[in-house]
């Protein structure tokens, strides 16, 4: 969400009606989100100037561990010079820190390509916002769930029931420091990544959404003390079910 939002952000600034501008103070402290949104703090130090040249010589893009050779062009300034320098520090401080972590495994090669583009300035501003808007509609749709068993029936379902909250088993990347707490596409999904945890022996799905529409998951290692909740549904594995009276 940070990452797709700077990149619209840095679309924005690119194709601008002043013209593309740089942000010359191009730090983490210098944004802030707002209602999901990621928005500039301090515009002192923006600028709308692009490089002069005479030759493509003086059109090298300068940063502490790489530099890359820019083109000067017939008006005499170096071309796409704001719009590239937004964008690798838009890598070195965000993507590097954000990209790689999170995404569900069949999403990662597509997060990598954008993350290697970048760093390597192959790709423009123009590029990577589409590149990260296929990404979002994959991850929205579930078109990245790949062909798998189903798995859903060796689950029990009783609608209407949650299990009581408190601390249980932690998973990476989860949305409570307090449990495995997992954004799904469907209980189809849900029921997946409940067999690849060992501990699991249920979850429970809510009408909670996260950013992108996705419902939460909330994954177990007991199902015991069920209290009524109308907004949610507890799939117990049948296996950890069996000669237990439901």
């Amino acid at each position: 969400q940070i990452c797709l939002s700077l990149v619209k952000l840095l679309f924005y600034l690119a194709h601008s009606p002043l013209g593309s501008i740089v942000l010359l103070d191009f730090q983490p402290r210098q944004f802030v989100m707002v209602d999901g949104d990621l928005k500039v703090t301090d515009m002192d130090d923006a600028s709308t100037e692009e490089l002069s040249c005479k030759e493509d010589n003086d059109c090298t893009l300068d940063f502490p561990t790489k530099s890359f050779p820019l083109k000067c062009s017939v008006g005499g300034k170096c071309e796409g010079i704001n719009e590239k320098k937004n964008l690798f520090n838009a890598y070195r401080y965000f993507f590097t820190y954000l990209l790689p972590h999170s995404a569900p495994q069949a999403l990662r090669p597509l997060l990598s390509d954008i993350l290697n583009a970048t760093g390597d300035l192959r790709y423009g501003i123009n590029e990577t916002l589409r590149a990260f808007e296929k990404v979002l509609h994959l991850y929205k749709s579930g078109l990245y769930l790949q062909k798998r068993p189903l798995l859903l029936k060796d689950y029990i379902s009783l609608k209407g029931f949650r299990t009581v909250e408190g601390e249980d088993y932690k998973c990476w990347p989860s949305y409570s420091h307090l449990g495995c707490l997992l954004s799904i596409h469907s209980p189809e999904e849900a029921a997946a990544i409940c067999n690849s945890h060992s501990q699991c022996q249920s979850f429970i799905v809510t009408q909670q959404r996260t950013w992108t529409g996705r419902s939460l998951a909330s994954f177990q290692s007991s199902w015991t003390d069920l209290i009524p909740d109308t907004n949610a549904i507890v799939y117990i594995k049948r296996s950890a079910s069996s000669g237990e009276r439901l």
